[in-house]
């Protein structure tokens, strides 16, 4: 794993936005990988602020999105669609039918599962895979447990990470969907590069896990010790349970 550490979150954010739209400039046809959550808000700000400015153009890219909550439809104001839409996509010059997403109201998980992996394969795999890493170290929404899933699949959420996506629902814990579908473990770990981003103290647990503890089911995002391109974005919280020569490298890194 490259570490780089930021002393803020938003000096993260605008770094990596540059890096991603370089990486678009460099292959136009880039297959991204996409995540929610809290952590991503300011990249992709940061990729509408460029395409603003016409320094991003994703016409010819296609997307992914990694997850999306069962039993929501694409307009509901907490899907993941509807935050995508709101925070990157309505802001950029993506194709539509250039954008992937899980359909949380299929009649048919386990088929729409199937279906989506195989849109997957048919580009090509994912090129540059963008997560965030929950606090209980699970990534998509491959939840810590005795097993992980190599294939996308249907998942029962925890409680903690429940709690962590209660602001699109009025901030009512009831709400939020018990389940979702995600992209499994396989998707992830063959991506040609993964950059994963985690802001704030309340991270530094599951960054410490990836980076230094073992590779458990315990903390899903210490398989990403595994892949050959991962590179870690981190503020100073997020970083604070890290040590060792690799962390002293990373505070100096920042290109």
């Amino acid at each position: 794993m490259n570490l780089r550490v930021f002393e803020t979150e938003q000096e993260a954010a605008t770094t990596c936005a540059a890096r991603i739209a370089e990486a678009v400039r460099h292959t136009p046809e880039l297959v991204l990988g996409l995540c929610t959550g809290r952590s991503p808000l300011n990249v992709y700000r940061g990729l509408a602020e460029l395409a603003a400015q016409g320094k991003l153009d994703l016409s010819r890219a296609t997307t992914f999105n990694v997850d999306e909550f069962l039993g929501l439809p694409p307009e509901d104001g907490g899907s993941f669609r509807a935050y995508m839409d709101r925070h990157l996509f309505r802001h950029v010059n993506l194709s539509t039918e250039r954008i992937h997403f899980l359909d949380g109201c299929a009649p048919d998980a386990e088929a729409e599962c199937a279906r989506y992996d195989a849109k997957v394969a048919q580009a090509g795999g994912l090129d540059l895979l963008l997560l965030g890493v929950g606090p209980n170290g699970h990534i998509a929404f491959n939840e810590p447990g005795e097993v992980l899933t190599a294939m996308s699949h249907r998942t029962r959420l925890s409680r903690e990470t429940r709690l962590s996506h209660v602001q699109p629902f009025g901030d009512d814990p009831s709400r939020v969907p018990m389940s979702a579908l995600t992209v499994g473990m396989a998707a992830m770990l063959q991506a040609r590069k993964v950059v994963v981003l985690a802001f704030g103290v309340n991270k530094a647990a599951a960054v410490t896990g990836m980076v230094h503890g073992p590779i458990t089911t315990r903390c899903p995002a210490s398989f990403l010790q595994l892949h050959r391109d991962v590179e870690v974005w981190l503020d100073t919280g997020a970083a604070s349970g890290l040590h060792g020569r690799r962390l002293e490298e990373a505070r100096s890194r920042k290109d």
